[in-house]
């Protein structure tokens, strides 16, 4: 009996470089400084809470479509705090399973075939899958390096009538690079006489260094009419498993987000949701967090520079992007990259995967969201080669 063909919708698309990387990292016993989560546990109170709702009556069956309305509630507090604007719980605010689901559901809720999104590249390896399954065009507009800045004037150039969205991320993946209040007041005058809307990735929102605050879409006036504003629990708690993000935007927009959310996910674990707006209040869990990483990034900085690479600058997220063409000049990142993890013990992604092209500038991410204890055995084997 013959079987029915399928033809796939993303031909092209193969595993994720993530995956691909831990899983080599697993088969070769190397340290996954790879895949970006860390190898620490959540803050020992968000735990506890958990804990405590899972044995809650009441707390195991389905939450509101939206999410808790007491952790909506102490999401807009939050926000308010850090970026003086107060979104209304009930119509701007929705809890997501992950921010992974946000930006689908965005993507899913406004993006028709034909449309052109703006890509700003190197760009997390979601982005694009996400616009084309939608039957929207990506169009890519690379960073500067060495700094990743983008380049206004050529965003300007790519703008068209059909420029339906233009995707931002800051603090940036992989590079870490952050925008500026000038770059988000130029992106505004772009827009300004356009109906394209923003989506904003901000999930490391709270892993800003060298005492430079974040500078998010919402607390931008202009913007935030706009834009859909993405964040993550699961960043900001050292809790990726979880899959816990939320998305702030507009009532009009939030309304659309939320007619295909209630159809992808329809709600997010309950005592999950329970333990989250338990201590979100205690706003000492995420205040902490820029001293925190700057010093794995500091540590981790001061332990390659005994090493052949050369460290790109790191203003924000929790990764450290290294060219590598002083130790191998002759290789492409891919190949240096599982030769780092099958050789020298050390798992890490070659920054081509978040290009659309598999543009090679010899470099290669490391996350630092790891104990000291494991970044320093890291730098260990780096300093062999």
């Amino acid at each position: 009996m013959p079987y029915p063909s399928l033809a796939s919708k993303l031909p092209d698309v193969g595993t994720s470089i993530f995956s691909v990387m831990t899983q080599l990292a697993q088969d070769s016993g190397a340290i996954n400084l790879a895949q970006g989560f860390p190898d620490y546990d959540p803050p020992r109170p968000l735990l506890e809470a958990l804990a405590r709702h899972v044995l809650t009556p009441g707390h195991q069956q389905y939450a509101p479509m939206p999410g808790l309305p007491r952790l909506r509630e102490a999401i807009a507090a939050k926000t308010a705090r850090l970026y003086g604007y107060a979104p209304d719980p009930a119509s701007e605010i929705t809890v997501t399973s992950g921010a992974t689901e946000a930006l689908y559901a965005v993507l899913a809720a406004v993006v028709r075939p034909g449309d052109e999104v703006l890509i700003l590249e190197p760009a997390y390896d979601l982005y694009a899958p996400a616009v084309r399954l939608q039957g929207g065009v990506p169009v890519y507009v690379p960073l500067l390096l060495p700094n990743f800045r983008p380049d206004w004037d050529q965003v300007a150039a790519a703008l068209t009538p059909r420029t339906r969205l233009v995707m931002i991320n800051s603090p940036h993946n992989p590079t870490g690079a952050t925008l500026t209040s000038t770059d988000l007041d130029t992106l505004a005058e772009l827009l300004r006489p356009t109906p394209t809307l923003v989506l904003s990735d901000e999930v490391y929102e709270h892993m800003v260094f060298d005492g430079e605050p974040h500078r998010s879409v919402v607390g931008h006036p202009e913007l935030r009419e706009r834009a859909f504003v993405l964040s993550s629990f699961g960043k900001t708690y050292h809790a990726t498993g979880w899959k816990v993000g939320y998305c702030v935007a507009p009532p009009a927009l939030t309304m659309e987000l939320r007619r295909v959310h209630q159809f992808v996910t329809f709600s997010v674990s309950t005592p999950t949701q329970h333990a989250l707006a338990d201590v979100l209040p205690d706003t000492s869990l995420y205040d902490s967090l820029p001293a925190f990483y700057q010093q794995k990034r500091d540590l981790f900085r001061e332990l390659l520079a005994a090493t052949g690479f050369r460290l790109l600058p790191v203003q924000g997220a929790y990764f450290q992007v290294a060219d590598f063409q002083a130790i191998a000049p002759d290789l492409d990142d891919e190949t240096f990259a599982r030769r780092l993890t099958q050789e020298t013990g050390v798992a890490v992604v070659p920054v081509s995967a978040f290009y659309h092209n598999r543009q090679d500038h010899q470099l290669v991410r490391f996350c630092f969201a790891k104990q000291d204890a494991t970044l320093r055995a890291a730098a260990e084997r780096l300093q062999q080669l």
